[in-house]
């Protein structure tokens, strides 16, 4: 582990975040025991807000990424220069509860083959999000794909998400990139995200190919956040949408490459051609997220 009086790198990504960053920033200090330095990846916000948050601040810095260039591009661009073994990536929109950072280190602890530790993520409401899921199989992420958002509790989407399990620290396919620590040896071992990826799925592809490489994704239900998320679908709802089945094909094409594959590859590009044009006529972006349990049930099985 880093000596705790290394600063700890945090990683944001903005764009025009608002005065959510204000709330993120303000969050760390009581969510870790250790300095921090702050790196605000900026994709090309307009909104003045991250030069506001680092005025006068030496822990806090923006980084210009050139232009708009995509989630895992920016994060890349972010932990770039990053010393110890640790880093915190997290959106912009994100508040730590106290300790949260030092419940996640605290459990890297505990598995010392993690690549990657991931919290407990709440919405503003208190619900949980299933934020650490199985790799999507074929069969399980067709299920999900077609029944996500009408049929909410549904077997393959439940399977996916595991969210008819109680919270507890374990293994998981992969971790919501909205917040996680990093161990930034098996970050580079793998080189960081694929900047392929302009946003969604670029989690799922990191948490696959650090399990490729014999690390582990780590839930640590110990530490919890709240995320506001939304911010970019709501802005751009059906560009997000089609963005989202874009990254969707690219992960799902990769998986399956080859010859052989290509009839199943022509499959998949048409049943998420329709799935999106669904979403367009319906007005639907994207798959009813439900929630796992409520706030006070995680809460309490914490306590047991």
């Amino acid at each position: 582990m880093d000596a705790e009086t290394d600063p700890l790198r945090v990683v944001a990504v903005t764009y025009s975040p608002g005065a959510s960053l204000e709330s993120f920033i303000a969050s760390l200090g009581s969510a870790t025991t250790r300095p921090v330095e702050v790196v605000l990846a900026d994709n090309g916000s307009t909104d003045g807000a991250p030069e506001r948050v680092a005025a006068g601040r030496g822990d806090v810095r923006v980084l210009p990424t050139g232009g708009n260039v995509g989630y895992g591009a920016a994060v890349d661009a972010g932990l770039a220069g990053a010393t110890g073994r640790w880093a915190v990536v997290a959106n912009p929109d994100v508040v730590f509860e106290p300790g949260s950072i030092d419940a996640l280190l605290a459990a890297a602890q505990r598995w010392p083959r993690a690549g990657a530790v991931g919290p407990a993520i709440r919405t503003p409401d208190g619900e949980l999000y299933p934020s650490a899921r199985d790799l999507p199989s074929l069969s399980t992420g067709a299920g999900h794909a077609a029944l996500g958002w009408v049929w909410p509790g549904n077997p393959w989407t439940a399977r996916y998400r595991r969210e008819r399990e109680a919270p507890r620290e374990r293994t998981a396919g992969w971790l919501s990139g909205s917040c996680f620590v990093i161990d930034l040896d098996a970050y580079r071992t793998i080189g960081g995200f694929d900047p392929g990826y302009f946003m969604y799925f670029e989690d799922v592809d990191l948490g696959e190919r650090l399990g490729r490489a014999g690390y582990l994704n780590v839930y640590a239900p110990s530490a919890v956040v709240v995320h506001e998320g939304g911010h970019a679908t709501r802005r751009q709802p059906h560009r997000m949408a089609r963005v989202h089945h874009t990254s969707a094909l690219r992960y799902l094409a990769r998986r399956y490459p080859g010859r052989r594959h290509a009839p199943l590859r022509l499959g998949l590009r048409m049943g998420l051609g329709g799935r999106m044009l669904l979403s367009y006529v319906s007005g639907q972006v994207a798959a009813g997220a439900r929630f796992q349990r409520g706030a006070a049930e995680l809460q309490e099985d914490q306590a047991s």
